[in-house]
Protein backbone atom coordinates (compact mmCIF):
# COMPACT_ATOMS: atom_id res chain seq x y z
CA UNK A 1 0.00 0.00 0.00
CA UNK A 2 0.92 3.56 -0.73
CA UNK A 3 2.16 4.98 2.30
CA UNK A 4 1.04 8.93 1.10
CA UNK A 5 -2.66 7.43 1.40
CA UNK A 6 -2.21 5.35 4.49
CA UNK A 7 -3.13 8.23 7.04
CA UNK A 8 -6.52 10.22 6.33
CA UNK A 9 -5.89 12.65 9.09
CA UNK A 10 -5.15 13.15 12.54
CA UNK A 11 -8.00 12.76 15.25
CA UNK A 12 -8.32 15.36 18.13
CA UNK A 13 -10.45 15.14 21.21
CA UNK A 14 -10.29 16.10 24.79
CA UNK A 15 -9.81 12.20 25.97
CA UNK A 16 -7.42 11.53 23.33
CA UNK A 17 -4.99 14.89 23.92
CA UNK A 18 -4.83 13.14 27.68
CA UNK A 19 -3.47 10.09 26.56
CA UNK A 20 -1.15 11.60 24.40
CA UNK A 21 0.09 13.60 27.52
CA UNK A 22 0.32 10.82 29.66
CA UNK A 23 0.94 7.71 27.34
CA UNK A 24 2.36 9.74 24.15
CA UNK A 25 -0.15 8.21 21.88
CA UNK A 26 -1.31 10.00 19.31
CA UNK A 27 -4.13 9.01 17.16
CA UNK A 28 -5.12 9.05 13.59
CA UNK A 29 -7.62 7.85 10.87
CA UNK A 30 -6.28 5.65 8.22
CA UNK A 31 -7.58 3.99 5.43
CA UNK A 32 -9.51 1.14 5.76
CA UNK A 33 -7.72 -1.56 4.23
CA UNK A 34 -4.21 -0.31 6.18
CA UNK A 35 -2.15 -2.52 8.02
CA UNK A 36 -0.70 -2.09 11.36
CA UNK A 37 2.47 -2.28 9.84
CA UNK A 38 1.52 0.19 6.95
CA UNK A 39 0.16 2.42 9.43
CA UNK A 40 3.73 1.97 11.60
CA UNK A 41 5.99 2.75 8.37
CA UNK A 42 3.66 5.92 7.11
CA UNK A 43 4.30 7.53 10.68
CA UNK A 44 7.50 6.55 10.75
CA UNK A 45 8.34 8.57 7.40
CA UNK A 46 6.25 11.25 7.70
CA UNK A 47 6.79 12.42 11.18
CA UNK A 48 10.01 11.15 11.06
CA UNK A 49 9.59 9.19 14.27
CA UNK A 50 10.06 6.27 16.05
CA UNK A 51 6.66 4.15 16.63
CA UNK A 52 6.68 1.79 19.39
CA UNK A 53 3.11 0.07 18.85
CA UNK A 54 0.28 0.70 16.69
CA UNK A 55 -3.59 -0.44 17.51
CA UNK A 56 -6.41 -0.20 15.13
CA UNK A 57 -9.98 -0.41 15.17
CA UNK A 58 -12.97 -0.15 12.76
CA UNK A 59 -15.06 2.42 13.92
CA UNK A 60 -18.98 1.13 12.26
CA UNK A 61 -20.84 4.29 10.95
CA UNK A 62 -24.37 5.43 12.98
CA UNK A 63 -27.09 5.33 11.41
CA UNK A 64 -28.54 8.66 10.84
CA UNK A 65 -32.63 10.24 10.44
CA UNK A 66 -33.39 13.21 8.86
CA UNK A 67 -37.16 13.68 8.18
CA UNK A 68 -38.35 9.94 7.33
CA UNK A 69 -35.81 9.11 5.25
CA UNK A 70 -33.00 6.87 6.73
CA UNK A 71 -29.62 7.23 6.03
CA UNK A 72 -26.27 5.38 7.74
CA UNK A 73 -22.91 7.17 7.68
CA UNK A 74 -19.98 5.58 6.53
CA UNK A 75 -17.77 2.52 8.16
CA UNK A 76 -13.89 3.94 9.33
CA UNK A 77 -10.91 3.01 10.92
CA UNK A 78 -8.92 4.27 13.81
CA UNK A 79 -5.07 4.11 14.83
CA UNK A 80 -3.72 4.76 17.79
CA UNK A 81 0.30 5.15 17.53
CA UNK A 82 2.76 5.03 20.97
CA UNK A 83 5.92 6.73 20.26
CA UNK A 84 9.22 6.14 21.88
CA UNK A 85 9.71 8.83 25.13
CA UNK A 86 10.92 12.35 24.09
CA UNK A 87 9.54 11.94 20.10
CA UNK A 88 6.45 14.27 19.34
CA UNK A 89 4.37 14.99 16.48
CA UNK A 90 4.14 18.84 15.88
CA UNK A 91 0.81 18.67 13.93
CA UNK A 92 -0.48 17.89 17.29
CA UNK A 93 1.32 20.03 19.17
CA UNK A 94 0.26 23.23 17.71
CA UNK A 95 -3.19 23.37 18.78
CA UNK A 96 -4.38 24.03 15.36
CA UNK A 97 -5.21 21.49 12.67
Amino acid sequence: MDLNTVIKGPLITEKLDKAREAQRQYSFLVDRKATKHDVSRAVATQFKVTVLDVRTLIMRGKIKRVGQSMGKRSNFKKAFVTLKEGDKIELFEGGTV
